[in-house]
């Protein structure tokens, strides 16, 4: 019998090793997430800490109601990714700021000069309206589990993925008609 992902988490409040059931259906979605964001040579050792974390702090986690731990699993591994950032990087450019792995970006986007241009687009949005963007469209999140992830309402999510779509439309158009801002 498949057990849900809810039951998995209710049962790791007393039981860690249902966590390592989740590891085995979610780790190569978290690390995909993990190697876009903090490159590939680092995403083994986050994935590792992800999950280090989840242990510690599973009797805490209230299940999504979308049934999935991935939410649960994308908010630890964005906060991670976030420390990983900051600790290995003390100053850092305005390109590089963003913490994806932009050969991702390439393996994605057919043409280099495209690729490019949605770096300096993605480069031109603030973290969270990034992040939301990402989330929702690489990791095909709901706009209610993007929230959960970024620790928004749905609301506040929604509002700033309008936003996050708006000005990134807007900075790819001046990029490709060479008005840059």
């Amino acid at each position: 019998m498949n057990v849900s992902d809810t039951e998995l988490l209710i049962r790791s409040r007393t039981d860690p090793e249902a966590i390592g059931t989740l590891y085995d259906r979610h780790a190569p979605a978290v690390h995909s997430y993990l190697a876009r964001r903090a490159g590939r040579h680092a995403a083994a050792d986050l994935l590792s800490e992800v999950f280090v974390v989840a242990v510690q702090v599973r009797r805490r986690v209230r299940p999504h109601t979308s049934g999935s731990a991935l939410p649960w699993l994308y908010g630890i591994a964005h906060n991670v990714v976030r420390t990983h950032l900051r600790s290995t990087t003390p100053r850092r450019t305005a390109a590089d700021t963003d913490g994806v792995d932009w050969d991702a970006v390439d393996a994605r986007v057919d043409a280099a000069a495209v690729a490019q241009e949605l770096q300096m687009a993605l480069s031109k949005l603030s973290d969270i309206e990034r992040d939301l963007l990402l989330l929702v469209a690489w990791e095909q999140l709901t706009v209610t589990e993007a929230a959960a992830v970024l620790g928004i309402t749905p609301t506040a999510a929604r509002s700033r993925l309008h936003r996050a779509r708006t000005h990134a439309a807007a900075a790819l158009a001046s990029i490709t008609t060479g008005e840059l801002t």
